[in-house]
């Protein structure tokens, strides 16, 4: 095997698999001289591939963990693999990595070969995901559209739907992509209106990269997160929420999301206090799985809200 880039993809795609290997068998394998393989480990590592040597009779050659994350090398079958795990991971609320399953995913699909890419879309078309109560959904295509022009700075156009049914085309300048709990945001300057807007995601229709590349402006009103959830307040209206827990503050801590802290108020007790911009139906659907015997203080339309469907569930059970 004389051409050497791919002799080194050869000889990178074993070291790979997690095992040892003797350099008398990558050789072999490779139709090389030991001495070939010896330079071409000594490319690997100039590249940023850790592979270590151990010596001895029994010794060789493996790739270990490094600093850094180096290109990997997959086959069709594991290529397939964690595509469709992104696609789960990006379409459902698993906290803290919506965003960067997207990412990933994009970064995967642009490379993936055709045939590949078949194989995944068959096999998700084949699956029906538990979605939310309020049936908003969003295709990963969609996600994977819009991440590629945030990343790229690629000015964006898509139909969108407003609340009220209003059919609109939007051309932007996408900023980020933001995941809450149960939907996706793209924040973007919308150039037709001359100013900064957050999209519901699973409201945009036919998103294409327009080519056209743009300088990133500079939100106004701190990071993307923050804006997107000062837009949802004044969207929807906030709620003061006063909640006590019967737990430490650490248990309800790792239940809530990161934004929202409580103080405690006892060894086994804490109180949240804070603004919220969800429905009185979610808020009280998160309450009661959150495993934990809590009060709630305010609003009063939760207070209604939890005593009424407290009723309901109480004469409903058989």
């Amino acid at each position: 095997m004389t051409d050497t880039p791919v002799r080194l993809l050869n000889l990178l795609s074993l070291l790979q698999t997690p095992r040892e290997w003797p350099g008398s068998e990558l050789a072999e394998r490779l139709s090389v001289s030991p001495r070939t393989i010896r330079r071409d480990i000594d490319r690997l590592r100039e590249l940023g591939y850790p592979v270590e040597a151990t010596l001895g009779s029994v010794g060789g050659y493996r790739l270990v963990a490094g600093t850094a994350m180096p290109p990997l090398l997959l086959d069709d079958e594991e290529a397939v693999a964690i595509a469709v795990g992104l696609r789960a991971g990006a379409g459902h609320a698993i906290e803290g990595i919506e965003e960067a399953s997207v990412r990933a995913l994009a970064k995967l699909e642009q490379v993936l070969p055709t045939r590949l890419r078949h194989r995944v879309s068959t096999l998700q078309n084949a699956t029906i995901p538990l979605t939310r109560g309020d049936g908003a959904t969003v295709t990963p295509a969609t996600l994977t559209t819009l991440a590629g022009a945030v990343t790229g700075h690629e000015r964006l156009r898509f139909g969108y739907r407003a609340g009220d049914g209003t059919e609109t085309k939007r051309l932007v300048e996408p900023h980020r992509l933001v995941s809450t709990e149960r939907r996706w945001y793209l924040v973007a300057y919308d150039l037709g209106r001359e100013d900064w807007r957050t999209f519901r995601v699973d409201r945009v229709s036919e998103p294409l990269a327009t080519g056209a590349r743009f300088t990133p402006r500079e939100l106004p009103s701190g990071d993307a997160a923050t804006y997107t959830a000062r837009s949802m307040a004044r969207a929807q209206g906030e709620l003061d929420l006063d909640v006590e827990f019967a737990a430490p503050v650490e248990f309800v801590v790792a239940r809530l999301p990161a934004h929202l802290v409580p103080t405690p108020v006892g060894p086994d007790r804490c109180r949240l206090r804070a603004r919220v911009a969800d429905s009185v139906e979610w808020l009280a659907l998160r309450l009661a799985m959150m495993d934990v015997d809590f009060t709630v203080h305010g609003p009063l339309p939760l207070i209604t809200h939890i005593r009424t469907l407290t009723t309901r569930l109480s004469t409903s059970t058989p």
